[in-house]
């Protein structure tokens, strides 16, 4: 709804209710920017966000959603909205396509999306698999720390490191600067053996890249790798055919050269364990932000979900992710290339 016609609407007066009709409800408060005037101006050069059309735009995109896909079951609040209207650069078209693609995926993998919140993960949390530090790039970029060395095999799938991952997306993305900055990546592989990267196969890898590509509301601006072992090359030989130009040409590696890695990310924002100067990797702190937003990923995610019917099947198609035939191809092609990097 515009702000005009918000601002157009009046409330009954008393004397023009019956002495047994009461009131309506008061209306829940509608969306508040929190952006600085700066991120603003951001979001209007890079997004095309015109907060003086902010509304219209939210409007718009809901009243598409009902139309469209009257069964949805997804949240219409306009904060919420605004979330894929961003992603998207305020593209009516395209943001609908990804929220139908956000419950898509979510629908289509309960292994990670059944019963996903964060006291269901505190052996991930616990084992220092992933983190976010607490100081942001030079750009304004939250940076998500993932090492896959601390993940054990033997004490739980690697699909729980996946949950874990998501969770975190979940809760950066609340946060409307993370909405317009986006976020950076930073993969430690140091001892990354092959018995680990078998694990990571062409069918999650296209799971995992269809969600961060194409099914969440979130803008990934850089993806810097260190620490890579020879075997990365099979890693990235297995990623590479599901990702887009675009982000492709984010990936960023390091190798064990620091230096490098300065060149992007400051050593002022980074901790020692990257060459930094902020101190030694803390995991605790973000460990317990997750925790403490129980109660709000209890009733997004364990709540009974309606079945995922042949619409949005199709819709999860129309944005650009693969096939299941895709990943067999993409399964015979690089099979053999984990081990001929030994």
């Amino acid at each position: 709804m515009s702000e005009e016609s918000d601002s157009l609407r009046t409330s009954p007066s008393a004397a023009s209710l019956s002495e047994n009709e009461l009131p309506p409800p008061a209306e829940p408060p509608g969306y508040v920017c929190s952006l600085t005037e700066e991120l603003v101006l951001k979001a209007r050069e890079e997004l095309q966000e015109k907060p003086e059309w902010r509304l219209r735009d939210v409007q718009a995109l809901r009243d598409m959603v009902r139309k469209e896909y009257p069964n949805l079951s997804t949240s219409l609040d306009d904060a919420f909205l605004l979330r894929f209207l961003r992603a998207r650069k305020f593209d009516y078209d395209r943001a609908l396509q990804l929220l139908v693609n956000y419950h898509s995926c979510r629908r289509s993998w309960p292994e990670v999306f059944s019963n996903l919140r964060p006291s269901a993960l505190k052996d991930v949390l616990g084992s220092g698999f992933l983190t976010v530090l607490p100081c942001t790039d030079p750009r304004g970029c939250h940076i998500l720390c993932i090492r896959p060395d601390r993940w054990i095999p033997s004490n739980y799938p690697f699909t729980e490191n996946i949950r874990a991952i998501y969770l975190t997306l979940e809760k950066l993305i609340q946060s409307e600067e993370t909405q317009v900055n986006g976020i950076v990546i930073l993969t430690d592989y140091k001892g990354v053996s092959l018995s680990k990267a078998s694990h990571f196969g062409p069918f999650i890898a296209k799971k995992v890249i269809g969600i961060l590509q194409d099914g969440f509301p979130i803008r990934i601006k850089a993806v810097h790798v260190v620490n890579e072992p020879r075997i990365f090359k099979g890693i990235f030989a297995i990623i590479k055919p599901f990702l887009k130009e675009k982000i492709a040409n984010r990936f960023f590696l390091h190798g064990s050269d620091l230096n490098s890695l300065h060149t992007n990310l400051p050593r002022n924002i980074l901790p020692k364990e990257y060459g930094g100067t902020a101190g030694e990797l803390d995991t605790a702190t973000w460990n317990a932000v997750l925790l403490a937003s129980e109660d709000d990923f209890v009733k997004e995610f364990c709540q009974p979900v309606p079945a995922c019917d042949s619409i949005l099947g199709q819709a999860l198609l129309q944005e650009g992710l693969t096939s299941d035939a895709q990943c067999d191809d993409s399964m015979r092609a690089v099979k053999s290339q984990l081990y001929s990097c030994y």
